[in-house]
């Protein structure tokens, strides 16, 4: 999954993305644990997948509180 994909999902959206993400790298895990994973690449694209979506909701709480903060507070650096 892209980046670009990630960032059009809205957040309920990445919420759901993200736990599936999650169980996905488990199960790579123990398919790594019991030799049974033929392609390691995809643990590395599971982490960089889930990565992304953890950056873009990070980038959203930081948008989200810097939208509640008054521009006065900025300028002060509160």
């Amino acid at each position: 999954m892209q980046i670009t994909e990630v960032r059009e999902l809205n957040d309920s959206e990445l919420v759901k993305e993200l736990t599936e993400q999650e169980r996905a790298l488990m199960n790579l895990r123990f398919r790594k644990a019991t030799m049974q994973l033929t392609n390691t690449n995809e643990l590395g694209n599971t982490r960089k997948t889930i990565a992304r979506i953890k950056t873009v909701i990070r980038e959203r709480a930081i948008i989200a509180n810097l939208a509640n903060k008054s521009p006065e507070s900025l300028v002060q650096g509160e």
